[in-house]
C-alpha cells in the first residue's frame, strides 16, 4: 500500500469508549507518545465513562478529548447517531492524519464512519474476527464487518482473522498479522506488580464475567442459577465483578446475593482484574478479551456463548465453547474442577493470540506507510501459523 507521504509527526486519533478498547489501545498510544514520529490524540466517547477515567491514568494514556454521549438505557440507534455527530466534530477540529479504532464496539464503528465521512484513513486494530452469524454477538459482528469495509490498515491478531478479511475481498497488502495488543498490555501491567486479587480464600477460585446483550434477561437469570449451584459445592469461591448494566444486575443479583461462596464486587480496575485473573483457577465468561488473556496465564476458560469470533483458543484447547444452557455450564465447570487431567491439558495449551509484540508491528507498519521508515525501528516478523481452511 502506498499512502501519500506526509510530514511527521503523524497525528493519530485513537478512538475508545469502553474498557476493553482502553486496554487494547493503551500499548499503541504509549508507543506513539514515546516516538518522535507520532502525535497521538486520545478521544474517549464515554461509552464506559465510569470505568474509563481511572483506567486511563493507570494505563498512562491521558485523553485529549472527552465526549459525553451516554444516557441511561439509551437505544443503539440514538447512541450511534450521537457518536457519529460528536466524533465528526472532533475529526474536523483536530484534522488527524489517521484514525485508529479497535475491535467491534459502537465507538469503533462510529469512529471509523466519522473518519470516512471526513476522508481520513482508518487503521483497525484487532481486525478480521468473525463468527459468521450477523447478529451474534449483537451488534458486534455487524460492527466489525462494517469497519472491515472502511479501514485502510487491517491489523489482524491471527492468521485466521487475516484469512477472513482476504476472503471478503480485502487486498492482502492491507492486511497485517500482528498478534493481539491485549497480550502486550497484560504482560506490561503484570510487570508493574501493583494489582490485588479479589479472591479471599484458599478454595478453588472461579472468576466469572457476564455482560453480553444477547445473554441478558431470562438466559442470564438461568446462568445465575447455575452459578449458585456451582457455589453450592462448598469447595469453590466464585468472584463476580458485576457489570454496571442495569439489565445485568437485575438478572444476576437476585440469584447470587447472599451466597457464602459467591463474592460479588463492583467492576475491578484493570490492575486488580489482571491480578484476579492471574490468581484464579478457572474462568467462566462471555467476554471476548478474556478468551485472549486467560491462555497467557494458563487459566482454562469456559465461554458462555453459542458462538465465538476467537475460535483459535478453542482449537488450541485453552478454551471451550459451552453455550448458555445452565446444566451444560454447570457440568462443564464441575468436570474441569474434578478432572485434573482435562484441567492440565487446557492450562498448558498455550496462547494462539500473540507474543507480546503486536504494538511494535502496528506502529512500525504505520510509520513505514506514512513515509517515516528511515527513522522507524524495524518491526518484528509477522506471526506465522497455519491459515484456516
Amino acid at each position: 500500500m502506498s499512502p501519500n507521504v506526509i510530514t511527521t509527526p503523524v497525528r493519530a486519533m485513537l478512538v475508545l469508549g469502553t474498557r476493553p478498547e482502553a486496554i487494547k489501545l493503551a500499548p499503541v498510544a504509549r508507543a506513539m507518545a514515546a516516538s518522535p514520529l507520532f502525535e497521538p490524540l486520545v478521544v474517549t466517547t464515554g461509552q464506559h465513562r465510569e470505568m474509563l477515567h481511572q483506567m486511563l491514568q493507570m494505563l498512562q494514556i491521558p485523553a485529549t478529548v472527552e465526549l459525553d454521549v451516554m444516557r441511561e438505557r439509551q437505544e443503539l440507534s440514538t447512541l450511534t447517531a450521537r457518536l457519529v455527530d460528536g466524533l465528526g466534530e472532533v475529526v474536523r477540529a483536530e484534522r488527524p492524519d489517521l484514525v485508529v479504532v479497535q475491535g467491534d464496539t459502537t465507538s469503533a464503528l462510529t469512529g471509523a464512519l466519522a473518519a470516512f465521512y471526513e476522508h481520513v484513513p482508518v487503521a483497525h486494530v484487532e481486525a478480521g474476527l468473525r463468527t459468521g452469524v450477523l447478529d451474534n454477538p449483537f451488534p458486534e459482528e455487524l460492527n466489525r464487518r462494517l469497519i472491515g469495509r472502511i479501514a485502510r490498515w487491517h491489523f489482524a491478531p491471527t492468521p485466521r482473522a487475516a484469512g477472513h478479511l482476504t476472503a471478503e475481498g480485502v487486498p492482502e497488502a492491507e492486511v497485517f498479522v500482528t498478534g493481539n495488543t491485549v497480550i502486550d498490555n497484560l504482560l506490561w501491567i503484570l510487570q508493574q506488580g501493583t494489582g490485588r486479587s479479589a479472591f479471599r480464600s484458599d478454595l478453588r477460585r472461579v472468576l466469572v464475567t457476564l455482560h453480553r446483550r444477547e445473554n441478558q434477561g431470562e438466559k442470564m437469570r438461568a446462568m445465575g442459577k447455575a452459578l449458585r449451584r456451582l457455589a453450592d459445592r462448598g469447595d469453590v469461591e466464585i468472584v463476580l465483578p458485576l457489570h454496571k448494566s442495569p439489565a445485568v444486575r437485575e438478572a444476576l443479583l437476585p440469584e447470587l446475593t447472599g451466597h457464602p461462596h459467591v463474592r460479588i464486587v463492583e467492576p475491578l480496575d484493570y490492575v486488580d482484574f489482571s491480578a484476579t485473573l492471574a490468581g484464579c483457577d478457572l474462568v467462566l465468561t462471555d467476554s471476548g478479551g478474556i478468551q485472549e488473556e486467560a491462555p497467557s496465564l494458563g487459566k482454562p476458560a469456559l465461554v458462555l456463548r453459542t458462538t465465538t469470533e476467537r475460535p483459535e483458543a478453542v482449537e488450541a484447547g485453552a478454551a471451550r465453547l459451552v453455550g448458555t444452557e445452565p446444566q451444560v455450564i454447570l457440568e462443564a465447570a464441575m468436570h474441569l474442577l474434578d478432572d485434573a487431567q482435562t484441567y492440565g491439558r487446557m492450562a498448558t495449551a498455550g496462547n494462539p493470540f500473540g507474543d507480546g509484540r503486536a504494538t511494535e508491528r502496528i506502529v512500525a507498519q504505520l510509520a513505514e506507510d506514512f513515509g517515516a521508515d528511515a527513522e522507524a525501528p524495524a518491526a518484528p516478523e509477522p506471526l506465522v501459523a497455519t491459515q484456516p481452511d
